[in-house]
């Protein structure tokens, strides 16, 4: 399926500059995880939540594509399937939390646990030996069906074979109630375990809508790049970006409101055991940081994205696309950082150098997957129902 050299400059581009910034930042980094191995720990461990969801995003969102069909979802599919195929590096990057659980996970002590009742009555679930088999079993599950979805694509791209088709539709259901599942526990292990008194049914979705929002925001700059490269160039019309903005919107507003649900549901029923999490995040310059969230996570690309031009200009598109993600981050810095610093506001150079570094990284690994495909999945037969959808465009 050979690849242009349009789309080889693209990513040689986007590889060297990643690389760049990348490169620095690591090496700011290991610096820091041996002059401050406690910040080095807790800064890692926002990075790797946020990026992480790029992935795994991309595995909820491809999903959703092969089950309910739509141009907007072939005019993204190989930027969410070059993205997928990333995860198994973060394997290899949640090495470094496995010589931090005591510094991120209060449980992780053997002591602590035992002079805390409630704590001893979570231990079943709560302790290393159970949290690091999850996450080989969270890795395992994910890659089976993220490869599989990519296997069963590129023989279709060699093959033409219309069961293929039919064969990713019928995948998608559970691929996507998987991916639901797991993240929600992932979640719980990960994020919600740094405060091991508190807890919400809530917290999975609220993250598993956080990776659709990435996901989503990050396609909408890459396709906006790569949009005048064949074969998109003559697939890719205004109609499919302002799906893909519609998508982004319906996310964004998903997001808010689980966020929503959570708080009132906890401000209602005001239990001593639930209010601290909260107390905590709002307050001593935490609240500032919520509210600077609040506006420009929900508010402000909610009345943009309800503009129709906004979302059929793939440039307007991509620029708000980017302000989501970086305020995407500073939501995980804001769910997981007052877990460690409950008093006050608190900012470590880690904590911008950590991110960059492994945003480089994956940067990088995503670049070369990207040119390894068409941009298109010519062969695919739904191709063609969703040509004739938008060809007035």
């Amino acid at each position: 399926m050979g690849n242009t050299s349009e789309i080889t400059n693209f990513t040689d581009n986007l590889k060297r500059y990643s690389l760049m910034a990348g490169g620095v930042a690591l090496v700011a980094t290991i610096f820091g995880a041996f002059t401050d191995p406690g910040q080095f720990y807790k800064s890692y461990l926002t990075a790797i939540l946020y990026w992480i969801g790029l992935p795994l995003g991309s595995l909820g969102i491809m999903s959703l594509h092969h089950l309910v069909g739509g141009g907007w979802g072939f005019s993204i599919q190989r930027i969410l399937e070059a993205a997928s195929r990333t995860l198994p590096i973060f394997l290899l990057l949640f090495i470094p939390i496995f010589f931090g659980m005591k510094e991120l996970y209060i449980w992780a002590d053997p002591e602590i646990m035992a002079a805390d009742a409630i704590l001893k009555h979570k231990e079943p679930y709560l302790n290393v030996t159970g949290y690091w088999l999850r996450v080989v079993i969270f890795f395992g599950l994910w890659s089976i069906f993220i490869f599989t979805i990519n296997n069963w694509s590129k023989k279709q791209d060699e093959t033409g074979d219309p069961a293929i088709s039919d064969n990713l539709r019928k995948l998608a259901g559970p691929s996507l109630l998987l991916y639901f599942l797991t993240v929600t526990f992932a979640s719980f292990d990960w994020g919600m375990s740094l405060d091991p008194h508190w807890f919400s049914t809530i917290y999975g979705f609220v993250f598993a809508m956080g990776q659709a929002v990435t996901t989503m925001a990050f396609a909408a700059i890459i396709l906006n790049q790569i949009v005048s490269l064949e074969p998109l160039a003559g697939f890719v019309k205004k109609q499919h970006f302002h799906d893909i903005g519609n998508l982004l919107l319906a996310f964004i507003s998903l997001w808010a409101y689980v966020n929503l649900s959570q708080f009132l549901i906890i401000w209602s029923g005001n239990l001593p055991e639930e209010i601290p999490w909260y107390i905590h995040r709002m307050n001593h310059g935490w609240g500032q940081l919520g509210l600077f969230v609040v506006i420009f996570h929900f508010v402000a690309p909610f009345a943009l994205l309800l503009l129709r031009r906004n979302k059929r200009s793939s440039v307007i598109l991509a620029k708000i696309a980017m302000l989501v993600m970086v305020v995407r981050f500073l939501d995980m810095f804001w769910l997981i950082a007052p877990n460690f610093f409950p008093n006050g506001l608190h900012v470590h150079w880690l904590d911008f150098t950590a991110p960059i570094a492994i945003g480089g990284i994956w940067l990088t690994l995503f670049s070369d997957q990207l040119q390894r495909r068409a941009l298109l999945p010519i062969k695919d037969p739904r191709l063609q129902s969703a040509r004739e959808v938008h060809h007035h465009d």
